[in-house]
């Protein structure tokens, strides 16, 4: 046992390009697709068609539409960068010592996808911001981390596991998909069309993915939806969820149809990004 610790650590180096390229690729990926995502969460939280939370953004003006973006690019570029990096930091080790390459993939997904989770209060802060009944009584990012901040640190991680459900699992499906992928792209030699070809790979996983870890989400934005009371369980929540929406399944993925769109862009941007900066960085 000793002797693979130590072949373990040997094999450790850190690989500081990967944090850098998922941390560009983030900011680029925020910075176009925050309005989508707005909308996505507006149908999340009110269980509204698609017409209903473009009109209630509409009415509420521009700067309202763009109000709370500061947390999601702080935690994104954080997150991503944490993905990527501490991914390749778990999986590099673990293949140098002989782990076999899907399992030392699954198990980068997981602890990356975990360690992201740290990041949550910059999601709740977002969840919040987003919500047209805190306009008044949130002001800004730093003055709702202040607000939390009565409550208990324990308040910042409202609806965590939710996100560890999701992250976890999510990242390691991603990146076996996107490796797969990326095998028959590297080959090609316009540059266009491997552009292209990177744009739709990353879209078409980010698509697959998010809808079918889509009811987590709806799940963690209606725990997150909350400023101090009891902590309910996740499975009450989702019943309560189930049962105020009519009783019936498919009202719970109200905003998937919006939450595909908003995905292929997303991933799409960020796998064709990720690359090219990794072009760069490398």
């Amino acid at each position: 046992m000793s002797s693979v610790v130590t072949r373990y650590i040997g094999a450790t180096t850190f690989n500081w390009q990967e944090f850098v390229c998922g941390w560009g690729a983030a900011v680029i990926n925020v910075s176009v697709t925050y309005p989508i995502n707005k909308l996505i969460f507006r149908q999340m939280l009110h269980g509204i068609k698609v017409r209903n939370a473009f009109n209630q953004l509409r009415t509420e003006g521009m700067y309202y539409l763009y109000r709370g973006m500061l947390p999601p690019l702080c935690q994104k570029s954080l997150s991503l960068s944490l993905m990527f990096g501490v991914y390749e930091e778990v999986r590099q080790p673990l293949v140098k010592i002989n782990v076999d390459p899907y399992t030392a993939k699954i198990i980068g997904g997981l602890v990356s996808g975990t360690t992201e989770s740290i990041l949550m209060p910059f999601e709740r802060i977002q969840t919040l911001l987003a919500n047209s009944l805190y306009h008044h009584e949130l002001k800004n990012t730093a003055h709702t981390f202040k607000i939390l901040r009565q409550y208990g640190f324990r308040e910042y991680y409202r609806g965590l596991v939710p996100i560890l459900l999701r992250n976890g699992p999510s990242n390691a499906c991603f990146f076996i998909m996107r490796e797969e992928l990326q095998q028959h792209i590297c080959d090609i030699d316009n540059e266009v069309l491997k552009t292209s070809a990177e744009f739709m790979g990353g879209a078409l996983i980010g698509v697959v993915l998010s809808t079918f870890f889509y009811p987590l989400n709806v799940l963690k934005v209606t725990m997150q939806n909350k400023i101090g009371g009891n902590f309910d369980s996740p499975l009450k929540v989702l019943v309560n969820i189930y049962r105020e929406r009519g009783g019936k399944i498919r009202y719970i993925y109200h905003g998937v149809q919006m939450n595909c769109t908003r995905a292929f862009v997303s991933w799409g941007v960020m796998n064709a990004a990720y690359e090219h900066i990794k072009d760069l960085v490398y």
